[in-house]
């Protein structure tokens, strides 16, 4: 966890780039990673040139520093390391290095030395380890992207994530992956319950759930794995990508697999080559949604979410081009058989009776599983949008099966995530997302008949004939309370009292003399 110094600092590195021009988060953001990953360079590229390493230039004043940092040391990240197939590197296409004034340029540099020592002073004084206090300023960092909630793309609150994760339990059996990872902290999130998993000391964070940074249960060779080739993402939006990048490597996975890529399109078919389905054996996402595709661009392997019906031309017509639902479909598509999902939706894909949703939710009950649908309160998503959703988890069986599922779906509705649900967010007393999460592992064990309760399953064939209808308030029972009002003569006995009281009090005010 980070101290208040760090924080301070970091808010003033973000102040100091906001004054200097850089109003636009995202812009900022990124600046500050290029200028992060400078740091970084002499610690993980040893063999980088003298005069390109952070300890030769971060104190130089004056005109000389922004071409240096513009024309050598960033033109070093995006061409050299690029060819040796650094990943941050690899993102950097179409990257600029736009800090011009030398001032500012001297500021962000500074601000960003202070922050270095101040995580290594909190490492040796309170035994933390330096990636997991590092990973958490970049975190600190990515909060001050609120105001980038554009075209259905925000952050998901981290104990969501960490949420999400427990109820998944993803393990190093199979890749994770992200289909639009955004900053990637589902990515982050599965990498540090896999640490937790395997670590010898485990703690509770403040919303009482189990942390832990040392992974020592893991071999030398289940860390090579965990850090190179067990998480992959995609975006769309290239300076999402690198910004993601970042993030997971500041965190401390060496080689984030995060692709420049829409793959909702027929690219994703030809990036992953002849097989590109049934690759993953963890999808953890929260898609963009209210969001509408160009149905020209549409994969055609996303079958479902054309008509059976061709136009005069013989094309097919795209029955759907609602995002959320495609990117549904695509997760089923890419997830292996067995492999498991837990992925975030508005609320209103459980019930639009429209032919697309109900088509898209009984995918999730012939090729899938649907293991379980928790509701979560509104305003989880604040400052961003009030819009209610959901989480759903399901277990792919057969790509295209049309079987239905045999197992009963649970649901579950939260009522808080422990934070206020405005936009102030404010942490509450209660912790609710353990209680959740010990539900979701007891439910098995548990009588979920009682629909009056905040848990209850729903056969399939119920589930069915309800146009696959999934909302949770549609299945709970209303439990009506009649309100215990006093009986009429109570109420009158009461009100002739105080009108007898403030009578008497009129009286003495006539016999006061004035």
């Amino acid at each position: 966890m980070i101290t208040n110094d760090i924080r301070n600092k970091v808010q003033n590195l973000w102040s100091r780039l906001w004054s200097g021009g850089f109003s636009n988060p995202i812009s900022a953001i990124e600046q500050i990673s290029y200028l992060l990953f400078m740091k970084r360079l002499e610690n993980f590229h040893p063999t980088t040139p003298e005069e390109l390493k952070w300890s030769h230039y971060h104190k130089w004043k004056g005109d000389k520093l922004v071409p240096h940092l513009k024309e050598n040391v960033f033109n070093y990240i995006k061409k050299d390391l690029a060819e040796k197939g650094d990943p941050f590197a690899d993102a950097m296409e179409d990257a600029s290095f736009r800090i011009n004034d030398p001032t500012l340029l001297e500021d962000a540099i500074g601000f960003i030395d202070d922050i270095y020592k101040e995580i290594e002073r909190q490492e040796a004084e309170d035994n933390q380890h330096f990636q997991d206090i590092q990973g958490d300023v970049y975190e600190h960092l990515l909060k001050q992207t609120s105001e980038a909630g554009k075209n259905g793309q925000f952050r998901t609150p981290r104990h969501i994530i960490q949420m999400m994760t427990e109820i998944l339990e993803p393990d190093l059996d199979g890749k994770i992956c992200d289909l639009a990872s955004g900053s990637g902290g589902f990515l982050v999130g599965a990498y540090q319950y896999i640490i937790t998993k395997y670590s010898v000391d485990v703690e509770e964070d403040i919303n009482g759930l189990p942390k832990g940074v040392d992974g020592e249960k893991l071999t030398q060779s289940q860390i090579k794995k965990l850090k190179e080739k067990t998480f992959y993402g995609f975006d769309i939006d290239q300076t999402m990508v690198r910004i993601g990048t970042m993030n997971l490597m500041m965190h401390g996975i060496t080689n984030p697999n995060i692709v420049h890529l829409d793959t909702l399109s027929e690219k994703y078919e030809n990036y992953e080559g002849e097989n590109p389905s049934e690759k993953y054996k963890y999808i953890l996402a929260n898609p963009p949604f209210t969001g509408k595709i160009n149905s020209l661009t549409i994969s055609e392997n996303l079958d479902r979410a054309y008509s059976p019906k061709k136009d005069k031309d013989g094309d097919r017509i795209a029955q759907t081009v609602q995002s959320e639902l495609l990117f549904l479909e695509r997760i089923i598509y890419m997830l292996e058989e067995g492999g498991k999902a837990a992925v975030i939706v508005p609320e209103g894909l459980l019930f639009n009776s429209g032919s697309a949703h109900k088509t898209t939710r009984q995918l999730l009950m012939t090729d899938c599983d649907l293991e379980g649908v928790i509701s979560l309160p509104e305003g989880v998503f604040m400052p961003y949008t009030g819009v209610k959703t959901s989480i759903l988890i399901f277990k792919k069986r057969k790509l295209r099966g049309n079987e239905p599922q045999k197992i009963n779906v649970w649901f579950y509705g939260m009522k808080s995530d422990g934070y206020s649900l405005d936009v102030n967010r404010r942490r509450l007393k209660d912790e609710p997302l353990p209680n959740t999460i010990e539900e979701w592992r007891q439910r098995k064990l548990k009588n979920q008949t009682n629909r009056q309760l905040d848990h209850f399953s729903i056969p399939y064939l119920e589930i069915e004939k309800n146009g696959f209808e999934l909302n949770f308030n549609h299945y709970q029972d209303f439990i009506y309370e009649p309100e215990n009002y006093r009986e009429p003569k109570e109420i009158l006995q009461q009100l002739n009292a105080l009108e007898s009281e403030i009578l008497k009090g009129l009286e003495e005010f006539k016999r006061h003399e004035f």
